[in-house]
């Protein structure tokens, strides 16, 4: 069985999670984690302190050799808030690269909330349909609005519990002015999403070690598993009167905690009082467990979590679709086709499965573009989609579908090009064979009006033969735009495209 391990590098704490994948699941063998505080320099100067990168690299070096023992076949590395924001970070990439072997992800806030949400579906632990997430982190805080198993909104805000406290907290117990300054902040960015999230008839879920403290100090346990919102705001009250070393003896705060803990009650605090949250249960499952889900995912295409990785991709899909005003029916349509003439042709353009994936994508949002500009509209569809987040697809994939898309006009694509050099060496061939099976499949629908309803492929060692099935109205302009195409097919699979007119 194949064995995963998670590593992430926030802005508070450092996590290790190795699993093995049974049976469609990922079962975790061993954990880890270390408080290394490697925002505290970004939040305050903008750059990762020598101290904090020295430590987070020799925690790193721990988890390799666990990783090794444990046998881990791939490891996925990702950091969030504090090396996002850090003048140094490609800096820290290439010493993390130098001293472990270990290429460096730095994702969104938002990629980060997917990945928690991708945690807590999997993990089948919460069977409310409508759910509240909240993570809060050392940097950012994330909050997402979850719909049988749909992701409906999310947010990620700027109020990481070690953010805040560098930011405004200098004091020990901070002073009225500083607070005041602290939940004013808060509240401004509250305010802004306050609309479009409520958590009236969810179940709130709180995840990261914040959580975790807040939950053990209200209810006076070792492993509390919720808290009310007249809790917390008793808490808030009482922490921020405390020094640090008062502060450390609440049960469930230890001594780091309890230097960043003040502001990671204000948060939970005022989050429960303007989104209408009566309480939450905290769950011990986080990013880490996200990031070995989307691991499992990519393994086994029939697992459950690939489910629901592709379920993100749809919706993330559509929202950009209707955001940029896309005819559906039509883009719906060639997509239809051109993941028919993918698997015909899998034997000519052995494609892995999951380009079927990036040529969905690419085929829903091809006309993206015209929304900026109906002239120059495949660069700009280029642009919008590898600069959008579209939850479950990497920054990779992103200009892997770009690339497809962009070359859908009557331009047709050189390895030499600018924007298709800049992908993976491996990629590039691939590239072309998925924008010459897209480029035929929008072909047959040139009209706009679903003319040709389905096509056959018949290969010989030197030609595929495609038979059009038309619908009642006539397809002349399909059959006209679908034989353009023989030129570039020909070029990209070496055989001759026979466009058959029954």
């Amino acid at each position: 069985m194949p064995v995963f391990a998670a590593v992430d590098i926030g802005s508070n704490s450092v996590r290790l999670s190795i699993g093995e994948m049974r049976a469609g699941r990922v079962y975790v063998l061993h954990q880890d984690r270390e408080v290394t505080r490697l925002g505290e320099g970004v939040f305050r100067n903008g750059s990762l302190e020598p101290g904090a990168v020295a430590l987070t690299i020799k925690v790193l070096q721990r988890f390799r050799k666990a990783c090794e023992r444990f046998g881990a076949e791939q490891t996925q590395v990702v950091s969030t808030s504090a090396v996002r924001d850090a003048k140094n970070s490609r800096v820290f990439a290439d010493l993390i690269r130098s001293t472990t072997g270990w290429r460096l992800r730095v994702i969104t806030g938002l990629e980060e909330g997917r990945l928690i949400h991708l945690g807590l579906q999997s993990s089948g632990r919460f069977r409310a349909a409508r759910k509240l997430l909240i993570d809060l982190g050392g940097g950012s805080c994330e909050l997402t609005l979850s719909n049988q198993g749909h992701i409906q909104q999310m947010v990620s805000l700027p109020l990481g519990a070690v953010r805040l406290t560098q930011q405004f907290l200098h004091h020990d117990p901070p002073t009225g002015k500083e607070l005041l300054r602290m939940n004013d902040f808060i509240d401004e960015e509250l305010g802004r999403i306050e609309g479009a999230f409520s958590a009236r008839g969810r179940l709130t879920i709180a995840t990261s070690g914040t959580a975790a403290a807040l939950v053990s100090a209200a209810e006076d346990v070792d492993e509390g598993d919720q808290a009310t919102q007249k809790q917390i705001a008793r808490l808030e009250k009482k922490l921020s009167k405390l020094k640090r070393t008062e502060r450390e003896h609440i049960h469930g705060i230890n001594p780091k905690r309890s230097e960043i803990i003040i502001a990671g009650a204000a948060v939970y605090s005022r989050i429960m009082s303007t989104l209408g949250v009566g309480s939450f249960r905290y769950s011990p499952l986080g990013l880490r467990d996200g990031i070995l889900a989307q691991m499992a995912a990519d393994y086994d295409a029939g697992s459950r979590t690939h489910r629901q990785v592709e379920s993100d991709r749809h919706d993330a899909v559509l929202e950009l679709c209707k955001r940029y005003k896309v005819d559906l029916v039509n883009s719906k349509h060639v997509t239809t086709l051109a993941l028919r003439l993918f698997s015909q042709l899998k034997k000519l353009h052995e494609l892995s499965a999951e380009y079927s994936e990036y040529i969905s994508a690419a085929g829903m949002l091809l006309e993206v573009g015209s929304y900026i500009n109906r002239t120059g509209r495949h660069r700009h569809a280029y642009y919008v989609i590898a600069n959008s987040e579209i939850f479950g697809f990497s920054p990779e994939q992103r200009a892997l579908i770009a690339v497809i898309a962009r070359y859908q006009g009557g331009s047709t694509p050189q390895l030499n090009d600018r924007i298709v050099r800049a992908l993976q060496p491996r990629l590039r061939h691939e590239a072309l064979k998925a924008i010459a099976i897209l480029r035929l499949a929008r072909a047959l629908n040139h009209g706009r009006r679903q003319a040709i309803r389905s096509a056959r492929t018949r290969m010989t060692d030197s030609t595929v033969v495609l038979t059009l099935q038309k619908a009642r109205t006539g397809a002349e302009l399909e059959v006209w735009a679908a034989e353009k195409e023989a030129d570039y097919f020909r070029d990209v699979f070496g055989r001759e495209l026979v466009v058959a007119n029954p």
